[in-house]
């Protein structure tokens, strides 16, 4: 992909994304409608971005940071790869938890980690935790992520600052135990495993879940939230984000970019285009979700996910999950 180098207004808008093209592209094109600025993306893993902005330093042609995980977008803040977005928007609409404590990351659209279970292999009374999936009696029923997933590593980062290392250690464990080589690189490809009824269950965004069965509405698959009620840590919930780049000429546009992703116009993209919930407490989930307001959601700040992210790694290394 060849870049625009020049910091002129007329320029399109640089976007790097670490989430697939046909994920953003949607609200990118709503946006372009909407605004008459044009946009340009290039998709990369999100740790390449960041390594790209490091290297590329004030030269960058990107304006904004796209990714799937806050966490993620926590680190480039760190490494002083952002700056605070001054849109007195942003603190009328998302709420606190989801965004950076200076703004120079604000969270656009959330997705929770769930069960997928086979619904005529599996009873959902018999699953009160996400922990559950560790315990011996799951052994060859599960099909769980690789190591290299980013939601796998931002759940075991949860139940890390929630319920300790020696938690988060058995439960990963478990999960090695119990999956054997039934690891995935994809969440959809879990999904398809549990709908096949190769397996009963497995850990998945829950999004995942409502993109198969709305080109399969008759497999036999079902969502489950867990961790709820006054024992439970809450779901882990994780946040796609956008952040504005420490060196970004077009701020102005970039301003515009953010206003309109975080407006009832934006937000419905997300909503009904990927299925996730939207971080405006103003705009509703996809009427085939449970309203996030009646999830239990555990209380880790997103913030927070960047410095549990390398203790984390160490984990799952030790533990051997490929």
């Amino acid at each position: 992909m060849s870049l625009p180098s020049g910091g002129y207004a007329d320029d399109p808008l640089i976007v790097y994304s670490g989430r697939a093209e046909r994920l953003i592209q949607p609200v990118l094109d709503a946006f372009q409608v909407e605004s008459g600025i044009t946009t340009q993306m290039l998709t990369a893993d999100s740790t390449a971005l960041i390594n790209r902005l490091q290297m590329e330093g004030s030269q960058t042609p990107a304006d904004v940071l796209i990714t799937n995980d806050a966490g993620t977008l926590e680190r480039a803040r760190e490494l002083q790869l952002l700056r605070p977005a001054v849109i007195r928007d942003v603190e009328n609409t998302i709420p606190i938890r989801f965004r950076a404590p200076d703004n120079s990351w604000i969270g656009l659209s959330g997705r929770i980690w769930v069960i997928v279970y086979n619904t005529t292999m599996v009873n959902p009374g018999d699953i009160s935790s996400i922990l559950d999936l560790a315990k011996p009696q799951w052994k060859g029923k599960i099909a769980i992520p690789s190591a290299g997933s980013v939601y796998l590593q931002s759940g075991v980062s949860v139940i890390r600052a929630v319920q300790g290392d020696e938690v988060a250690t058995a439960f990963l464990r478990g999960l090695k135990n119990n999956a054997g080589s039934l690891v995935y690189g994809k969440n959809r490809q879990i999904v398809a495993a549990v709908a096949r009824g190769e397996v009963a269950a497995g850990p998945v965004n829950h999004y995942y879940i409502n993109r198969h069965l709305a080109k399969h509405p008759d497999a036999p698959i079902a969502s489950l939230p867990t961790d709820q009620g006054k024992q439970g840590m809450g779901v882990v919930l994780n946040a796609t984000g956008i952040g504005v780049t420490a060196h970004t000429k077009r701020l102005t546009q970039v301003q515009a970019l953010i206003r309109f992703l975080i407006s009832p116009k934006g937000q419905r993209v997300f909503a009904d285009v990927n299925k996730e919930y939207p971080l405006n407490p103003n705009v509703t989930a996809a009427p085939e979700l449970l309203p996030l307001q009646n999830i239990q959601v555990a209380s880790v700040p997103l913030s927070r996910l960047a410095q549990l992210r390398d203790p984390t790694m160490t984990v799952i290394e030790e533990v051997g999950l490929r």
